[in-house]
């Protein structure tokens, strides 16, 4: 049987410590090429100790000495900085990169996996948030393919497997509702980090885990379902599901819907991707419905989650609006960790931010990193208007 060369883009996160659970689980099929990360090195260099990649990179320069001090009795070859990311995501003998970067910084080496013509797992939702049209544009022109990581859309492709995409007549993407579904609006102006980092179901990273309790998550998921599948954005319904059992669905033109079920545990849809289009055994525990003899769904609540609205905006405008979006959330969520902006006024951080930046049509990348940079400094002005 093959193994399969993967590279893992940060391998220290919570997608990137779990996708080495699987590689553990199967050490007859995966090989680690290379691992990447960011500020965690000291983890970095224990995952290089025990899975012995061809290459190691982290994104800060200033972790290199140390990284490559901790690494100097293997044969392993360490770099630093972006650039090297996204060389090791086309390393010419990775079959697989596992992009698991957090936000924007995840966009540029997806892009290099593209042009090396790598299958690509993908975790990064932000890649296509920003850059959807670009990278469905790349990817028509490339023999790359993406085989998606999030759960929502895992579920979703598990669900068109096999059927003509022409009769799938709507997509519904559940959600959690996060920490702060049952709250009023009053009780959010009080919540704090702490608070927000404390999901009920998934263990994931604080900026994922901040975007779940505001439900920005669930926008960028809806965007990144848009590129993805081909769907347009009034065909995808965002249904709050609070057990978080069944991942998503897809309703078919005979009424129909197909669902896919599951523990709430990331190594599922992960073991998915990595063994696409085979299904790998395990000897995990499934799930047992008798356990959850109640499943409930309802509609969100839009005006006490406005960023989720705002997502919808954004994809309906188009152009750079989405990458404005996530480059003003991205900015928003850093200060709230820090506790220099409250949970209800980041999305008013975003909004202001989108209202400002002129819109522009996307022909290249030059014009996506502008805007990023443009985004990110006005939405700190407008952090700075708000701060506490």
């Amino acid at each position: 049987m093959d193994v399969k060369n993967i590279a893992i883009l940060g391998s220290t996160g919570s997608i990137g410590t779990q996708t080495l659970d699987i590689v553990e689980e199967y050490p007859h099929r995966f090989k680690v090429v290379a691992l990447t990360a960011g500020h965690r090195w000291q983890l970095l260099a224990e995952q290089a100790r025990k899975f012995l990649p061809e290459v190691v990179v982290t994104g800060y320069e200033e972790h290199l000495p140390m990284l490559r001090e901790a690494l100097k009795d293997l044969p392993i070859r360490v770099e630093a900085g972006a650039q090297a990311i996204a060389v090791a995501a086309a390393l010419p003998n990775v079959d697989m990169v596992v992009t698991a970067m957090v936000g924007y910084s995840g966009l540029l080496p997806t892009i290099s996996a593209i042009e090396a013509g790598k299958t690509i797992a993908l975790a990064n939702k932000e890649t296509l948030v920003v850059a959807g049209e670009l990278i469905t544009r790349m990817l028509a022109n490339s023999k790359s393919t993406i085989v998606p990581v999030d759960s929502e859309h895992s579920a979703i492709f598990q669900c068109l497997e096999g059927e003509d995409t022409r009769e799938a007549r709507k997509i519904l993407l559940t959600a959690s509702g996060g920490p702060f579904r049952t709250l009023s609006r009053s009780q959010l102006e009080n919540v704090t980090p702490a608070d927000a980092l404390r999901h009920p179901n998934w263990d994931m990273g604080a900026k994922v885990t901040i975007d779940s309790a505001s439900m920005m998550n669930k926008g960028f998921e809806m965007i990144e379902a848009h590129w993805l599948f081909g769907c347009p954005p009034d065909k995808i319904e965002v249904v709050v599901h609070p057990q978080s059992i069944v991942h998503s669905m897809v309703e078919f033109n005979d009424g129909s819907i197909k669902a896919q079920l599951g523990v709430p545990d990331m190594h599922l849809p992960i073991r998915y991707a990595l063994g696409y289009p085979e299904r790998l055994e395990t000897m995990t525990p499934p799930l047992s419905l008798a356990q959850y003899h109640t499943l409930t769904f309802e509609a969100p609540d839009m005006e006490k989650f406005p960023l989720l609205e705002y997502a919808f905006d954004a994809i309906h405008i188009g152009g750079n609006m989405p990458c404005v979006l996530n480059a003003a959330n991205e900015r928003a969520v850093e200060n709230f960790l820090k506790g220099r902006l409250r949970f209800v006024d980041m999305p008013v951080a975003v909004r202001r931010t989108m209202e400002r930046v002129p819109f522009s049509t996307v022909h290249d990348l030059q014009t996506l990193i502008d805007t990023n940079a443009e985004a990110s400094a006005i939405a700190c002005e407008e952090i700075d208007r708000l701060a506490i």
